[in-house]
């Protein structure tokens, strides 16, 4: 019987996993993870230390010193898959490169690729002992290669813009996009620990505090793309004053993992918060804190990073002459008596307006500009769900051009009370009761 290797055994076991999990892989996976480490560890196994160095080595030197043309001349998916490694500023070990380098391959189905070019340069593979390594065991690199070859036929989805941990840990956190539209300030206190940067409060009555997108303890990636990973103090602050009245969109890392409890990785982190700042407290986030009943049901969605909600659309009603807030009142219990079936819709609100999309058809029902809109509000007892906006009926044609009254019923209250206050946010002149 032939030899076998452990990891080769249990690296086929979890891709078998990941082909039964579905068509496509994302990061959401409950395999990825232990894919990626295993193939981390075939890796590195083997993979000698050079004597009076004072340089780590890692697989990733490996594929960095690969030739970076193909027999044509020009660049190959190795070398550009390297450069876009090599200048990600959120990576800033060679252990963080790497598997950003492994995650990348697998996204780009060239994993395979990469290790027929490290076999044909036996000057790198002189850097492993051919007494342990898988890579220079006849008997093991060929199975290795057609495992490789499986997952280069594999489709992954993954979000390659949430690295910024991959040099302490393969685990990644809940990582959301939030986008405001221009304003003075956010509201945010931030401060600057290990080169990450925390929200430490916010504001009382700041767009950051309104839109609810932005928790105590959540990490700033990024502002309008410009990375904060390994941030001096204050580099948020001079990032915000030169973008300041232009569209925001912030990049967040959740200290809330996805199961619920604290993301492992930035656990030690909090407790220096902590100690510097004892009243900081850390509250679960909103959708945490739903019933049992208002989780049954997804109520958003993310859409190209944003947050979308998924709601009921009532219907709409012409209200006259008149949008003021007191009309919702009419309009409201108008739209409701017609008895008309709900629809399932997908309700987006943008930096500068806000869409309707049927979420069964993806067909647009309407799009509204926020200065279109007169008022927003809620309904109110008995029924917290429901929620309507005033909006200019046919703003093309101001001759006979009125108001309507668009109803929406959300998922629970505490949706309904988040989707109001963001289109009253929208658009600062909008009036809006709760």
């Amino acid at each position: 019987m032939p030899p076998k290797d452990p990891l080769l055994g249990t690296l086929k076991v979890c891709i078998l996993n990941l082909q039964a999990s579905g068509e496509l892989v994302t990061d959401l996976n409950p395999h990825l993870t232990s894919c990626c480490e295993l193939l981390e560890l075939i890796l590195r196994k083997g993979l000698q230390q050079p004597v009076l160095c004072l340089v780590h080595r890692d697989y990733w030197h490996c594929f960095e010193q690969l030739p970076h043309q193909d027999t044509c001349g020009r660049l190959s998916a190795l070398s550009l898959a390297v450069e876009q490694t090599a200048v990600n500023k959120k990576l800033l070990s060679p252990q963080g490169r790497g598997r950003y380098l492994l995650r990348l391959a697998l996204k780009r189905r060239v994993l395979e690729g990469f290790l027929k070019h490290l076999l044909h340069t036996p000057k790198l593979l002189e850097w492993y002992n051919p007494a342990v390594s898988i890579l220079r065991n006849e008997e093991f690199v060929e199975p290795f290669t057609s495992l490789l070859l499986v997952l280069s036929g594999m489709e992954f989805k993954l979000d390659m813009e949430n690295c910024s941990f991959l040099d302490e840990s393969w685990l990644l956190p809940v990582c959301d996009v939030y986008e405001a539209v221009p304003c003075k300030e956010l509201g945010m206190v931030l401060r600057y620990l290990s080169g990450r940067v925390f929200v430490l409060d916010l504001l009382p009555g700041s767009q950051a505090q309104v839109d609810r997108c932005v928790h105590l303890g959540d990490i700033i990636d990024e502002i309008n793309g410009i990375s904060l990973r390994n941030a001096r103090n204050g580099q948020a602050g001079v990032v915000l004053s030169r973008l300041k009245g232009r569209p925001l969109s912030l990049r967040v890392l959740r200290w809330q993992g996805r199961e619920g409890g604290t993301y492992r990785p930035i656990i030690k982190l909090l407790r220096e918060l902590r100690e510097e700042n004892p009243s900081l407290r850390l509250d679960p986030s909103p959708s945490s804190q739903l019933s049992t009943n208002e989780r049954s049901a997804p109520s958003q969605c993310l859409k190209e990073g944003r947050i979308v909600y998924i709601v009921q659309y009532m219907g709409k009603a012409n209200i006259g002459m008149y949008g003021g807030k007191e009309v919702l009142q009419v309009g409201i219990p108008q739209v409701l008596k017609r008895g008309q079936p709900s629809q399932e819709v997908l309700l987006d609100l943008k930096e500068t307006h806000l869409t309707c999309t049927d979420n069964a058809s993806k067909k647009e029902l309407f799009q509204h500009h926020y200065p279109e809109i007169s008022c927003v509000g809620r309904y109110g007892q008995p029924d917290f769900t429901l929620f309507a906006f005033c909006v200019v009926d046919s703003p093309e044609t101001p001759q006979s051009s009125g108001f309507c009254c668009v109803v929406l019923r959300a998922s629970h209250g505490k949706q309904c009370e988040d989707i109001v206050s963001r289109i009253a946010t929208g658009f600062k002149h909008t009036e809006w009761f709760v």
